[in-house]
């Protein structure tokens, strides 16, 4: 599945400059990790206010993960923060 071109979808009406956002794709057995690189205003735009707007796309994105039995998970990052950091996916025990 085509997880770029589906993020690509939902934000570039969101965000008000969809070219500059870039996207990196993690794949494992199980798991999918998204980064989403754009620049603060942008970042702040996807987040939304309270999350609001990134808890949408993590439960829109996951729907299209659950047809290849995927977990997928969303980060979004300030492009200026780009390959900083290594995040990598962990798994929750309740």
């Amino acid at each position: 599945m085509d997880y770029k071109a589906i993020i690509h979808s939902f934000i570039d009406t969101i965000v008000t400059k969809p070219e500059e956002v870039e996207i990196d794709i993690k794949e494992e057995e199980r798991d999918i990790t998204i980064f989403i690189y754009a620049d603060n205003e942008n970042v702040s735009r996807l987040i939304g206010k309270h999350g609001v707007i990134a808890n949408a796309l993590r439960e829109a994105i996951n729907i299209a993960g659950k047809e290849d039995n995927k977990f997928i998970h969303l980060h979004f990052e300030d492009k200026a923060k780009k390959g900083q950091t290594e995040i990598t996916p962990t798994t929750e025990t309740k």
